[in-house]
C-alpha cells in the first residue's frame, strides 16, 4: 500500500481549519469606536504598532513618493539578516566615486576596510552613502553575484513582507525615477527590521566612534541626525519616547522620516513623506500622541492563551494546549474604550513562516487589530497512528497511509450525510408518520379481500 509523507504541522494545520470551520465565530460585543486621527500637515503618513501589525492612522499610505535616505532601513536590515557584525567589507572604486561629493558620507577610501557593524552605524547615524553601496556590493558577493543582486534582494524581501507598492533600484536612496516605496510599505519594513535587538541598539546610539583603520589614522566620530532622540543639532524636537530612526531628504523626494517609539507595552513605528520644513517631526509627535493616548495593547498569552489555570479553560484554543501553543509575545491592539471580548477572530494557514502551523488574525471592525502565530506544542501523536521519527534525522516526520486518509473522509462524509438526513427526517416527522398511518389504515382495509381471493383461487384448484 503506498504511503505519504507529511510534515506533522500540515495534519495540524488541517485539525485547525476543520474546528474553526464547524466552531462559531467570536462577534463584536460592542458597538465599534475607532477613534478620529488627528490633523497632520505630512501629505502622506502611516502610523502601526510593531508586534500586532494593527493601522492605527493612514493618510495617502499607499501613496508612491521617494524615499530618500529611509531606504537604508531596508539595506540595514538585509545586512543584519546575512552578515555577522565583525565581517570586513573593502570599500571598491564604484562606493567611492558613485556615493561620494555632494551627497552625505564619511569619506572613506578606495581600498579602506571597515566591519559591517561600523558600516551599518554610519549608514543609520550619519546616512553614509558610501557604507552602503559598500555593504551592498559585500552581501551581493557573498550571494555569488553583486551589487545588483543585493537590489534584486531588497526587492525580494519588500515582496514577502507584503509591501504592494515598493520598488528599490539603490541601496542608499538617491534620486533615481525607478526608486520609489509607500509610507505604509515603509512602516511595515521598519516593523520588521525593529524586531532585531542590534538594529535597535544601532538606531537608539546618540553617537558612535570608528576606530582607526587601514586608511584613517584618526576616530571616525559619527552622529544621530533623528532629532526627536537626538540633540546633535537641537534639542527642540526630543521626544521622550522616541527609540531611534532614520532621516531622508533629496530635493525630490523632500523630507522624509521613519521613528520608532514606546510606551505602555505599546511599540509604535510612525513614516512621514514628502514633508516640508520641520513638519516631519512635529507630525510625527502629533501621531505618536495620539496613538499612546487612544490605544492600549492585550497580551494574547493571556487572553488567548492554549495553557489552563485552575482547571479552567483561558482561551480559544484551551482544548488543544496538548498539540498546539501560541506566540506569547504577541499581543493585540484596540482603543482604550474596547475590551478583548469585542474582537473576532480568523485562521489563515498560507503563507505561515517557519514552523507556523497557522495564524489566527484578529479584527475590530474593519480594523486588523493583531496576530498571532499558532506554533507546535510539546505533545507528539501517537506512534501507532500517525506519528514517526526517522532516528538518522532531526526531524520529525509524520507518515500516513493513505486508507488512514481515505477512512478519515468517508468517516467525515458519512457523519455530514448523517446529519443531513437526521434533520431532512426531524423537520418532516410528523408529515412521514401521517404516510405511514395512511398507508397502514389502508392494507388493513384491503386485508380480507385479499383473503377471499385466496380462498376463491383454492377452490378453483379443487374442481379443475
Amino acid at each position: 500500500m503506498n504511503i505519504k509523507k507529511f510534515k506533522w504541522k500540515r495534519l495540524i494545520s488541517a485539525a485547525l481549519a476543520t474546528i474553526c470551520f464547524f466552531s462559531t465565530p467570536f462577534h463584536a460585543k460592542a458597538d465599534v469606536y475607532w477613534p478620529e486621527g488627528p490633523s497632520i500637515n505630512t501629505p502622506s503618513a502611516m502610523l502601526i504598532e510593531v508586534n500586532s501589525g494593527a493601522i492605527l492612522y493612514e493618510k495617502n499610505a499607499d501613496e508612491l513618493n521617494y524615499p530618500a535616505s529611509i531606504t537604508k532601513v531596508m539595506t540595514t536590515l538585509l545586512a543584519l539578516e546575512y552578515c555577522e557584525l565583525d565581517e570586513i567589507v573593502t570599500f571598491s572604486e564604484d562606493a567611492i566615486n558613485l556615493n561620494q561629493g555632494d551627497t552625505s558620507h564619511i569619506a572613506r577610501d578606495y581600498g579602506e576596510e571597515m566591519t559591517i557593524e561600523q558600516c551599518l552605524y554610519a549608514i543609520m547615524l550619519e546616512s553614509a552613502n558610501e557604507c552602503s553601496y559598500a555593504v551592498a556590493e559585500h552581501v551581493g558577493q557573498k550571494l555569488g553575484g553583486d551589487y545588483q543582486t543585493f537590489i534584486d534582494l531588497m526587492n525580494e524581501k519588500a515582496k514577502d513582507l507584503g509591501c504592494t507598492n515598493t520598488h528599490f533600484n539603490n541601496s542608499n536612496g538617491l534620486p533615481d525615477p525607478n526608486h520609489w516605496t509607500s509610507a505604509h510599505d515603509m512602516a511595515l519594513i521598519g516593523a520588521e527590521a525593529y524586531k532585531s535587538e542590534t538594529f535597535r541598539i544601532i538606531v537608539e546610539s546618540r553617537s558612535y566612534r570608528i576606530p582607526p583603520t587601514n586608511k584613517h589614522a584618526d576616530i571616525t566620530p559619527l552622529n544621530n541626525h533623528h532629532a526627536m532622540i537626538s540633540n546633535y543639532k537641537t534639542n527642540k524636537y526630543l521626544y521622550e519616547y522616541c527609540t531611534g530612526g532614520k532621516t531622508g531628504f533629496t530635493q525630490d523626494a523632500g523630507s522624509t522620516l521613519i521613528t520608532f517609539a514606546e510606551k505602555d507595552g505599546l511599540t509604535l513605528v510612525c513614516v512621514v513623506m514628502r514633508t516640508n520644513g520641520t513638519d516631519q517631526y512635529l507630525d510625527t509627535k502629533t501621531l505618536f500622541d495620539y496613538g499612546f493616548q487612544n490605544f492600549q495593547a492585550f497580551s494574547l498569552a493571556e487572553y488567548a492563551s492554549t495553557d489552563q489555570e485552575e482547571n479552567e479553560d483561558s482561551g480559544i484554543m484551551s482544548n488543544h494546549e496538548s498539540y498546539v501553543d501560541l506566540n506569547k509575545e504577541a499581543y493585540v491592539v484596540l482603543p482604550v474604550t474596547a475590551n478583548f471580548d469585542d474582537v473576532e477572530f480568523t485562521l489563515d494557514s498560507t503563507n505561515l513562516p517557519g514552523n507556523t502551523i497557522a495564524q489566527l488574525r484578529y479584527s475590530y471592525g474593519d480594523h486588523t487589530v493583531g496576530k498571532v502565530d499558532v506554533v507546535p506544542g510539546k505533545a507528539v501523536v501517537e506512534d501507532n497512528y500517525f506519528y514517526m521519527k526517522n532516528p538518522n534525522s532531526e526531524v520529525n516526520i509524520v507518515e500516513i497511509k493513505l486508507s488512514t486518509i481515505i477512512w478519515i473522509v468517508v468517516g467525515i462524509i458519512l457523519l455530514i450525510i448523517g446529519i443531513i438526513v437526521g434533520k431532512k427526517l426531524y423537520d418532516n416527522y410528523y408529515l412521514i408518520v401521517h404516510n405511514w398511518n395512511v398507508k397502514k389504515q389502508r392494507k388493513s382495509r384491503f386485508k380480507p379481500i385479499s383473503k377471499k381471493k385466496k380462498r376463491w383461487r383454492r377452490r378453483d384448484r379443487m374442481f379443475k
